[in-house]
């Protein structure tokens, strides 16, 4: 019974996240692994491992714009590896962010891509959080789940 409601709590959570856009196509096919059967904590090992590459890769943009003499050539290194993470496990928003930084560090605008930054962390954040509640619903499934 526990399950089953934890179930429907998760499949809500998974609809809105398709439904806001947070997630797209990519995640699905994520899923669509997992389910195959034999990989079991798929998902939440790439969203664990994304969780952690982004976490450092923008704190690493933050450092670089805290230079007095910014190097737009490593801000555009570090945003096209975060753009390829998020597009990988399917994180759609702070992949459109990523790609809407583009434009101020080719222009060289330090206040533009600290702007953009501002976005980027605020829609990882969010995604962070909403992998982070998925995660913790199938450990609670798993847990009520006869062995």
């Amino acid at each position: 019974m526990a399950a089953a409601a934890l179930r429907v709590q998760l499949e809500a959570l998974l609809e809105n996240m398709f439904a806001t856009g947070m997630v797209d196509e990519q995640f699905r096919q994520l899923q669509s692994l997992q389910e195959g059967g034999s990989a079991s904590g798929f998902v939440a090992e790439v969203a664990t491992l994304f969780i952690d590459d982004a976490d450092r890769i923008i704190a690493d943009i933050g450092s670089l714009l805290d230079q007095p003499v910014v190097d737009f050539d490593k801000v555009d290194a570090h945003v096209h590896q975060l753009k390829g993470s998020s597009s990988s496990v399917g994180a759609q928003k702070v992949k459109l962010a990523c790609m809407h930084f583009r434009q101020f560090y080719e222009a060289k605008s330090k206040e533009g891509c600290l702007m953009a930054l501002a976005l980027v962390r605020s829609e990882f954040c969010d995604v962070r959080n909403k992998f982070q509640t998925m995660m913790q619903l199938e450990q609670q499934i798993e847990a009520c789940s006869p062995k």
